[in-house]
């Protein structure tokens, strides 16, 4: 009866290591951790916060790039202003010279003009000076003409006055004739004078009206250029105002996205960190279970790392390919092992060295063996009618450990279905994760089983 009650705690005790091994949860559920997925969770929340706030970082960017274009093109404005109003500035001036320069001329002209006028003041007064002696001279030519001298030979008694008037005239006509010519020609200059200086101050005038309208439409103008380029100014000053603002705005924004990825890479970390302690503790329960399992001081070891038998190892029981690893398993699933279609009754033997962790009925998989090969791997064979070994006893490769019955003992969604023949189910694990068994098979019977 003890030795009953002992069989059957030992079978409890390796279908525990099996749970421990495949799945890790049941140790773990009992030691409190961190929850990576919680943590991974609030770092996918940053992540999406970040990225919303670097969206709006790139808005703000590109307003400010705008923002810069746009301060660059008032700033190219302003200087285009500022030539311009030099430009006019200095037709301004020139306008200014010319006008200047026709008042120095209309000013000599009126100078001219007055020294022509006294001219011809003096010549006028010279003239009153001898007006009376002209005019003895006009009325006595004028007597002549009405009364010609009388002939000496018919009255001699006229010969007199006859010298008289000849020696009067001989006098003054030569210095009368001089004076009528010199102020006839000093007359015409005069009127010449007159009219070209007239003549020059009409066009003086004119052009002085053009010049004064010119510099009332160059300062109108400048005035205009001047209120622009204020407004102008007053333009930047609010772009590079809003550009201030702008750049203020993206370094909090990029202080804020910096600060959340700080914090994506703390929980990160955190969650890394707690992912990590789990598995510790779950390689370490798995080590202490394990330990519980081979109490016994007189087992035998595995002769080679389980690792290290990579090619070596012989294909379990002799048969077909069903299913490879990962194909599809009907069920919306994928297979994490290999199915082998046998013989009726064919012989199982052990694939590895290794300790008998659980054998017995297991859910679908009909009979279920599960050897321990060392190093964290673990060996799976479901689908036996029989199994003739015992818990936590130490198996040899090739060592006889099961056999196989008339038809299919596990359900086809885990072993495959093929012509109602056995079918062998065996997987690998490592680390309580399926690997594919494949490189593990000697080259031949690899060969065979990719099919």
């Amino acid at each position: 009866m003890t030795a009953l009650l002992i069989r059957s705690g030992l079978r409890c005790l390796g279908l525990t290591a099996l749970l421990v091994a495949s799945f890790g949860a049941s140790a773990l559920a009992q030691t409190p951790q961190p929850d990576p997925e919680a943590l991974q969770r609030e770092a996918m929340q940053k992540l999406v916060e970040k990225q919303a706030r670097e969206s709006e970082l790139k808005a703000i960017e590109q307003r400010l790039a705008g923002n810069a274009d746009a301060r660059a093109a008032l700033e190219k404005e302003m200087a285009g202003i500022r030539a311009d109003r030099a430009a006019l500035n200095k037709a301004l001036l020139e306008t200014t010279a010319r006008t200047q320069a026709g008042e120095e001329r209309l000013g000599a002209l009126e100078t001219r003009l007055s020294l022509l006028q006294s001219s011809e003041t003096a010549i006028r007064r010279s003239l009153d000076g001898r007006r009376n002696l002209i005019a003895e001279v006009l009325a006595a030519l004028q007597r002549i003409g009405r009364r010609p001298p009388p002939a000496v030979l018919v009255r001699p008694e006229d010969i007199l006055e006859a010298v008289r008037a000849s020696m009067l005239l001989g006098a003054v006509v030569p210095d009368l004739r001089q004076e009528i010519e010199i102020l006839g020609t000093d007359l015409a200059e005069l009127v010449r004078l007159r009219q070209g200086i007239a003549t020059e101050k009409g066009h003086i005038g004119t052009e002085m009206e053009q010049i004064a309208a010119e510099r009332q439409r160059l300062a109108a103008l400048i005035e205009a250029r001047r209120e622009r380029e204020a407004s102008a100014a007053k333009d930047v000053e609010q772009q590079a105002a809003l550009g201030r603002e702008l750049a203020g705005q993206a370094r909090s924004m990029r202080d804020f996205v910096e600060r959340i990825e700080k914090e994506i890479s703390v929980a990160n970390k955190a969650a890394d960190a707690a992912r990590q302690a789990i598995e510790q503790e779950t390689r370490d329960q798995r080590e202490r279970m394990t330990a519980l399992a081979f109490k016994d001081p007189a087992r035998l070891a595995p002769k080679i790392a389980f690792a290290e038998a990579r090619g070596l190892l012989s294909l379990p029981v002799a048969g077909s390919r069903l299913r490879g690893f990962g194909d599809a398993d009907g069920a919306g699933g994928t297979i994490r092992g290999i199915s082998l279609e046998t013989r009726p009754g064919a012989l199982v033997s052990a694939p590895s060295d290794g300790w008998v962790v659980y054998a017995g009925p297991f859910r679908s998989f009909g009979q279920l063996l599960i050897l321990n090969a060392g190093g964290g791997y673990y060996i799976l064979l479901a689908g036996m009618q029989r199994i003739d070994v015992a818990l936590n006893q130490f198996v040899l490769a090739g060592e006889p450990v099961a056999a196989m019955g008339e038809t299919s003992e596990a359900a086809a969604t885990t072993v495959g279905v093929g012509t109602g023949q056995p079918v062998l189910y065996i997987e690998f694990r490592k680390d309580g994760v399926s690997i594919d068994p494949t490189p593990w098979w000697t080259k031949s019977q690899g060969e065979k089983v990719r099919g």
